[in-house]
């Protein structure tokens, strides 16, 4: 049911989203017709270059609707190229999981580092982003085993006890990578909203004697051991550092 919430919360933002982008780019066209481009005289860009730093509000409203979970994340990224961006993520979590036979907590940090690629051509003046990217991902943590029930093959006689153990494993390590996909757009001068969705992939992990990490901090639930998805909604704001000119492409003006 959650991850159905997730697939309509995310088609809802997209539209969003998307209309924003529609609307400035019409907006951004209706102020180019207006003028009339020589073929002989190209337009010339100034794209800016800089910092974007933001918090991810998925993780956070999350903290108080759901008593069960503490979440914190920080995104950022660095425009390397007109299309090429260095990208990262840095958050804790705090989560405790209750499943069918098993409950558990699970505290810890993690970071993401990698790319991004913006597959969206920008008009004149525009900086929104349709971005593909990929990330190498780490994380440290415990895993609290707080009671689980030993499985009764026959439960004519009753069902088996549950077990409180309150064991507590430290040092518990993963590694990962991700594909992620995602949309930025300019709602206001340098601040940006956006959303990603990302595919993840276990390289390696440590894991509890006895026990198995069902929930890693920053990789999300585990699924069939060693696959996961990914899910933020972010808020940026954008720092120039500097601008590049390069020339807008040839463009006629149709009559």
């Amino acid at each position: 049911m959650k991850m159905k919430h997730i697939s309509k919360f995310t088609f809802s933002i997209t539209l969003v989203l998307l209309s924003f982008i529609g609307n400035a780019q019409i907006k951004e066209s209706a102020k180019k017709d207006s003028t009339t481009i020589h073929k002989d005289s190209l337009p010339i860009k100034k794209e800016r270059y800089g910092i974007r730093i933001g918090v991810d509000l998925f993780k956070l409203s999350r903290s108080f609707y759901e008593k069960e979970y503490q979440g914190l994340e920080l995104v950022g990224d660095y425009r390397v190229t007109r299309r090429h961006y260095l990208a990262a993520e840095i958050g804790n979590e705090n989560k405790t999981v209750q499943d069918t036979k098993i409950n558990f907590t699970t505290k810890g940090t993690y970071l993401k580092v990698g790319f991004d690629y913006n597959t969206y051509e920008n008009w004149l003046n525009m900086e929104n982003m349709i971005t593909v990217g990929l990330r190498y991902g780490v994380s440290s943590f415990s895993q609290t085993l707080n009671s689980y029930s030993i499985y009764n093959p026959n439960p004519y006689f009753g069902e088996a006890p549950i077990v409180i153990p309150a064991t507590t494993y430290k040092g518990l390590t993963a590694q990962w990578i991700e594909v992620v996909s995602g949309v930025k757009v300019k709602v206001f001068n340098n601040v940006f909203v956006g959303f990603s969705f990302s595919i993840n992939r276990l390289l390696s992990q440590k894991k509890p004697e006895n026990f198995d990490n069902l929930y890693i901090p920053g990789y999300n639930r585990t699924y069939n051991g060693n696959f996961g998805v990914g899910f933020n909604y972010t808020v940026s704001y954008f720092i120039p550092l500097y601008k590049s000119t390069v020339k807008a492409k040839e463009t006629k003006k149709k009559k």
